[in-house]
């Protein structure tokens, strides 16, 4: 990466730092961070635009639609903005735009309309976090922020969840590991990803027996 390249990248973390700084906990900067982070470690074992994967990693969440009211363009449209006014060419901004509008897991059904290796390294990063000791956290940490239930053995998880229904969410925290984060192992694209994912998802499981060992006073 040429010096024009890390002050592009410089100028991209304090954007992100400068929007994030009143978003919810699991999706604020230090979310982002680890995001990127997980994106610079797989994209070295990969063939892809390095520059198109950490600025698509540091705005993948620059307004996510579960805070905005639900607006799914909004996010790509700020980052396009932004990386015109940062002088970056137009098919490196499409390239950005099109990982935004395709890395979320919207309840995991629907076709894929765009791939590209590089939408596969952050989709990756970003799912990582989503997963292990940090998705745990993650996941209450969110689940408080809506005033969500942590468990409810009245309302078993939904394994057919439409995009809306998932959207809409409500659902007890621990629900969310069986409509998601369990599923995430699977989803990986690249070697890296499943090996990181594979060791998280294991931790997640020892997690769950535990957490229901408790729930049941055994």
């Amino acid at each position: 990466m040429d010096v024009l390249d890390s002050v592009l990248i410089e100028n991209t973390i304090a954007f992100v730092q400068q929007s994030l700084k009143h978003a919810e906990g699991g999706h604020d900067w230090w979310h982002i961070h680890r995001v990127y982070f997980n994106a610079k470690r797989i994209s070295s074992s990969e063939d892809v635009d390095t520059l198109v994967v950490e600025l698509a990693a540091l705005l993948h969440d620059i307004s996510d639609s579960k805070f905005n009211g639900g607006n799914e363009t909004l996010g790509a449209e700020i980052a396009a903005d932004f990386l015109k006014s940062q002088g970056l060419t137009a098919d490196r901004i499409e390239h950005v735009v099109q990982i935004i509008n395709h890395i979320s897991f919207k309840g995991g059904k629907e076709q894929r309309q765009f791939y590209s290796k590089e939408l596969g390294v952050v989709q990756d990063a970003d799912r990582l976090d989503a997963v292990g000791a940090i998705g745990i956290a993650r996941c209450f940490n969110y689940g408080g922020f809506k005033g969500s239930e942590i468990y409810n053995p009245l309302i078993p998880p939904n394994l057919n969840m439409s995009k809306e229904e998932y959207k809409k969410g409500g659902q007890p925290s621990i629900n969310h590991f069986y409509e998601k984060l369990l599923l995430l192992k699977y989803l990986m694209n690249t070697e890296t990803g499943r090996a990181l994912a594979e060791q998280r998802h294991a931790f997640m499981e020892q997690y769950l027996q535990q957490f229901f060992e408790e729930v049941s006073g055994s």
